[in-house]
């Protein structure tokens, strides 16, 4: 692999960022929400083996001491290789001194918790879709 890391979205093919995210099982929408979801966040992080797109991530902040972090996929060919530990570092190193949320999806905590997050006891979530939330398992 030659992994390649870049921090900004000039040139992002975003039909494969949809790509990426059907093929995790992750939520997704017409490439052009993606666009403008990943150009309006404070840090995006793409990551290529040489020229081909295989996972990224974004955080979205007030800029002071709150972010969240969202849309972290890796290709399944390319998970178990510590891929999604650099996009989440990529991610931290820019949000030093930052309180930091996200959601993972069901089955992939333990993943977060290797890389320094806690389970909330107090979190909530308001979703557009909440039944298909529920049966995904992210709310109660």
């Amino acid at each position: 692999m030659n992994i390649k890391i870049k921090s900004d979205c000039t040139d992002i093919d975003w039909n494969l960022v949809v790509e990426i995210l059907k093929a995790v099982g992750m939520g997704y929408h017409e490439p052009e929400i993606h666009s403008k979801a990943f150009k309006n966040s404070q840090v995006v992080v793409f990551i290529f083996d040489d020229d081909k797109l295989i996972g990224f991530g974004r955080a979205i902040s007030d800029g002071a001491y709150q972010a969240a972090i969202y849309d972290c996929a890796i290709l399944p060919d390319y998970q178990g290789h510590k891929l999604g530990a650099l996009i989440i570092d990529s991610i931290l190193e820019k949000l030093k001194g930052y309180n930091i949320l996200l959601y993972a999806s069901p089955g992939k905590e333990g993943f977060y918790i290797k890389q320094g997050f806690s389970n909330m006891k107090t979190g909530m979530a308001r979703f557009v879709n909440e039944n298909k939330m529920r049966a995904k398992g992210f709310i109660e």
